[in-house]
């Protein structure tokens, strides 16, 4: 069962956002409170990804393919291994 209702963008954009300040009302207090400082960052880093690929797909925008750019990053580094360890 999904959460997102078909057809009524405004109640999913409203349901997205709720769940989103929900998970952050949770978690963040925790880590200040633990001075938790780094945590919070990187928490917020994170969120900030997942919210924007939730609203983007929410919105229908095309949402770049991340195994494409993880590939761009690798390939080098494994043609230049395949290179030094080939005869």
């Amino acid at each position: 069962m999904s959460l997102l209702v078909k057809g009524d963008a405004d109640l999913n954009f409203f349901l997205l956002l709720l769940l989103f300040a929900t998970i952050i009302a949770a978690e963040v207090p925790k880590l200040v409170r633990r001075k938790l400082y780094r945590e919070i960052w990187a928490f917020a880093g994170v969120t900030l990804i997942a919210m924007v690929l939730s609203f983007g797909q929410l919105l229908q925008l095309p949402i770049p393919n991340i195994t494409k750019g993880i590939e761009g990053l690798v390939r080098p580094l494994y043609l230049a291994f395949e290179r030094l360890l080939t005869p």
